[in-house]
């Protein structure tokens, strides 16, 4: 009898732990990635944006908007990101959802360029892409792991080692950029994507951006704009051009024959793949390798 009633204390033990871990739904494949680093067992995740979607063209569904009322943290890029952020705020403010937007936790930049004619973003020129510089993702680790402490103030040693370890992860990995970009003279750091989302990754680095889209995957280039694109790339003898995971627009292939121009590879851009870029650190890696094995 005594036996049973152990048993019966330790299942009501793990049932306490299970229930007070934080809910938090994520509309960024990067900031789960992050949840999950620092919040460990302690966090339970719901990935809003799926891994090789894109998040410029998602709206909440009702179904969406369901699962983000019952969650305590909600964690957002901001700056421009989500056109939709505010009315998801007011549609869920009533439930006591905390909204951590990054995009308050980084310095952020001017998109690379803003073309009238192709409509991009020309009333908000903010980059809203903060995770292609690592040092962003440092500043946002810190402000998930306060927000946690905030909800569970019983985990702050568990969030605070978490988050240390994945700080020194991210370190060792600034280091590893440099080393490998290393082998690009400044000549050959010019990169035509298909959008403009590597601007903090170019200020880092020091790489100019050739997009083909504007700030958005929504927003479609002119004529006039591709023609002035493939010009400049055969004036400077741009080797490669680079599509991305969740699209690749047909006017890539039209640059890539007029150009002369090698397609490089696939870049991850607005967030998370899968396999070895399922994760921040990996799909930095995939990155960079790519790009300097295309461009060297």
């Amino acid at each position: 009898m005594r036996h049973i009633f152990s048993v019966w204390i330790f299942i009501g033990l793990a049932t306490a732990v299970w229930a007070e871990s934080i809910k938090v739904a994520s509309l960024s494949t990067v900031l789960s990635d992050i949840a999950r680093n620092v919040g460990g067992d302690r966090v339970e995740v719901r990935e809003i944006i799926k891994p090789g979607s894109d998040p410029h063209l998602y709206e909440p569904t009702p179904g969406d908007i369901k699962k983000i009322s019952n969650v305590q943290i909600v964690l957002a890029n901001g700056l421009g990101f989500e056109p939709y952020l505010d009315k998801l705020r007011s549609s869920v403010e009533k439930s006591g959802v905390t909204f951590v937007v990054a995009g308050s936790a980084v310095k952020p930049i001017a998109c690379m360029e803003v073309d009238h004619h192709d409509h991009s973003h020309a009333d908000n020129a903010t980059d809203p892409h903060w995770w292609h510089s690592i040092a962003n993702v440092e500043a946002v680790t810190l402000q998930v792991r306060d927000a946690f402490i905030a909800a569970d103030p019983v985990g702050r040693t568990e969030f605070e080692a978490n988050a240390k370890a994945f700080e020194d992860k991210l370190k060792s990995l600034s280091k590893w950029v440099r080393l490998e970009l290393a082998a690009l003279p400044k000549s050959k750091r010019i990169l035509v994507t298909s959008h403009d989302a590597l601007g903090y990754f170019a200020k880092d680095y020091g790489f100019e951006i050739l997009p083909v889209q504007g700030i958005s995957t929504s927003d479609q280039p002119s004529s006039q704009k591709v023609r002035h694109l493939i010009q400049e790339i055969k004036d400077r003898q741009v080797k490669a051009i680079f599509a991305e995971n969740i699209e690749n627009p047909k006017v890539l292939r039209q640059i890539t024959i007029e150009s002369g121009a090698n397609l490089g590879g696939t870049l991850y851009a607005d967030g998370l793949g899968s396999g070895d870029a399922g994760t921040y650190l990996g799909m930095m890696r995939s990155n960079v390798t790519t790009i300097v094995g295309a461009l060297q």
